[in-house]
């Protein structure tokens, strides 16, 4: 935990201040018009499910904006940093860790986001971080019903924590048997409803619009999909557009939006196949934590959007998995973090207005690199061993 606030210290230190892009200021519309007592997507659009609004209202209480909101709202995150440290290391305890790796993982999540650079200030992504990493570390504990009550408030704060779901039911349903399932089940989306319901009742539009703005994104510039065609651009002069909507840079034409749907349904066979071999084998607590890991790199890496800040989620969940297989995971998640800081945000703006030739080839490794994490989470799978670096068979 000392090691995470040095970290967060260095953050706002020297390299990396230099040209920022945050989004705090959105944040800070979004609370300040809740504090004047306006109601969320009636009174004002947003973008976030209704589990993202105490992170805005919070620290606009009282009226405070500027530098005073930046404050507070990155104090916030810190402490949500520090959650997510203690979270990790009780599943580590859960699932039998020993010192040495239990220091040495949680050392990985201390550090992880200075490897990833200053996105981690001004972006809410570790407040579902963290309840994602208290979901996992209830359920490895065997507080199976406390597990999806956070997993279900983590799915309400930004719905990506959404692709663990058949993963947990799977793995209480193989554990406890289908009653227990069910009644966990009933916790998730009794707190889903309580959530949203509000919501739905009052604002229907605003809500529903918010869940459209999301689905109906583009093909982001910084996407898998994006990357290929940028490496094509450089290497065989075939023409690309960027169009700004949705609150970010994307490739626009008809080959961009064909790729946008193939990566659509390709992540969604990613994550059909993880979900499917972990359900098929046997429920153990490290093989949890595999195909959570492989569910969530499985929707980062083939998503159609893919934002910097999207590889926070993985970093409490990956550096969990056992043996010589964690640590490939962890080295490949470091290299990814590292290579997503190369370009953003200091070159970000070379990457979307001109399509810089050394920033169209970091992120397309680093997308790259993010795939080769999928497969190095997801082979194990196959047969029930999530220790193995490689899958042999003898003849």
């Amino acid at each position: 935990m000392a090691l995470f606030l040095v970290g967060w210290a260095v953050l706002h230190r020297g390299y990396f201040t230099h040209h920022p892009i945050v989004d705090t200021p959105v944040y800070e519309r979004y609370g300040s018009a809740m504090d004047d007592g306006q109601m969320p997507y009636r009174d004002f659009e947003l973008e976030y499910p209704p589990g993202a609004l105490p992170v805005f209202l919070a620290p606009a209480l009282g009226g405070a904006r500027g530098d005073t909101f930046r404050l507070r709202f990155e104090a916030l995150m810190a402490f949500f940093g520090e959650a997510m440290i203690v979270c990790a290391a009780i599943a580590l305890v859960a699932l039998g860790a020993s010192r040495g790796r239990l220091l040495a993982v949680l050392g990985f999540v201390a550090i992880a986001p200075v490897a990833l650079g200053p996105v981690v200030l001004s972006r809410f992504d570790l407040w579902p971080a963290a309840l994602t990493a208290a979901a996992l570390a209830a359920l490895v504990s065997g507080r199976l019903r406390l597990g999806h009550l956070a997993l279900g408030a983590a799915a309400a704060a930004k719905l990506y924590p959404a692709v663990l779901i058949p993963v947990a039911v799977a793995y209480v349903w193989r554990r406890q048997g289908r009653g227990e399932a069910l009644v966990c089940c009933g916790i998730l989306l009794g707190l889903l409803a309580l959530t949203f319901g509000p919501f739905l009742v009052l604002a229907p539009d605003g809500l529903w619009h918010s869940f459209w703005n999301q689905a109906s994104r583009p093909l982001q510039i910084e996407s898998l999909g994006s990357g290929l065609l940028l490496a094509a651009h450089h290497v065989f002069g075939t023409a690309v557009t960027m169009d700004s909507s949705h609150g970010s840079q994307n490739l626009a034409g008809s080959v961009p939006d064909a790729l946008a749907i193939a990566q659509t349904v390709l992540q969604a066979v990613a994550l059909i196949a993880t979900w499917t071999l972990f359900a098929r084998g046997p429920a153990t607590r490290d093989r949890l934590v595999l195909a959570s890991g492989a569910s969530l790199v499985a929707f980062v890496a083939l998503g159609k959007v893919l934002s910097p800040q999207f590889l926070i989620w993985l970093i409490p969940v990956v550096p969990l998995v056992r043996g010589r297989r964690g640590l490939a995971a962890s080295a490949v998640l470091a290299a990814a973090l590292v290579l997503t800081q190369l370009w953003f945000p200091y070159r970000y703006w070379q990457l979307a207005l001109h399509f810089g030739a050394l920033q169209s080839w970091l992120v397309l490794a680093r997308d790259l690199v993010l795939v080769g994490l999928l497969f190095v989470l997801m082979l194990p799978l196959r047969d029930g061993d999530p220790n193995r670096l490689a899958t042999r068979r003898p003849a």
